[in-house]
């Protein structure tokens, strides 16, 4: 092999592609993301593993406050804060040698986290999910989906039915005999056996 073919393979990713299809755009904290990575190829190469990669960003714009040397003060200033609130790479295949004219497609679910945040967009706030295909080799660039955005849902409360609870009051009375407490709808007492006479 040339050095120039070396050199070039460095940063050059294999000429291969990689498609995400999801079963739906959109799903609920705590269930799963489904559909299938496919793979084409038109070399031959090793890969290290097939994966997805999910994250979760929030962009917020904030005020702070900095000391402004020309003016001999403090002054607001309004910046963008980015901040990573998930982030996971599951493996859908572990090493494969992908031959050229190789052609396959690898089912995916992965799951959201019942404890993440869910999508948001506001004026000054936005919580975006995020998830992609990638196919990882050693020595050389990944090849890798576009980017896809997921839209990741409160999921829906079902709701509580209770079921009617009947309070019935009983009403206690005195053994005419020995004087322990009896049921009025009792006709003989717990404790004496004797027969309730009113």
């Amino acid at each position: 092999m040339s050095i120039f073919r070396r050199l070039k393979e460095k940063v050059t990713p294999p000429k291969a592609r990689i498609s995400l299809r999801l079963d739906k755009d959109s799903t609920a904290l705590g269930e799963d993301i489904e559909g299938a990575l496919t793979i084409t190829s038109e070399e031959e190469f090793d890969a290290v593993e097939i994966r997805c990669e999910i994250e979760c960003t929030e962009e917020a714009q904030k005020t702070k406050r900095k000391y402004d040397e020309k003016l001999g003060r403090e002054i607001e200033e309004e910046v963008q804060e980015t901040a990573t609130l998930y982030s996971a790479k599951p493996t859908i295949s572990g090493p494969l040698k992908i031959t050229k004219g190789y052609s396959a497609a690898f089912p995916l679910a992965v799951n959201i986290p019942a404890g993440g945040r869910p999508t948001y967009k506001a004026i000054d706030r936005k919580v975006t999910w995020s998830i992609k295909g990638v196919i990882a080799v050693d020595g050389r660039p990944d090849v890798t989906t576009a980017t896809t955005e997921i839209q990741v849902v409160q999921p829906s409360i079902s709701p509580v039915v209770k079921e009617k609870e009947v309070i019935r009051e009983i009403v206690m009375i005195p053994c005419k005999y020995c004087g322990t407490l009896m049921p009025q709808t009792a006709t003989v007492c717990p404790n004496c056996g004797a027969r309730r006479t009113a």
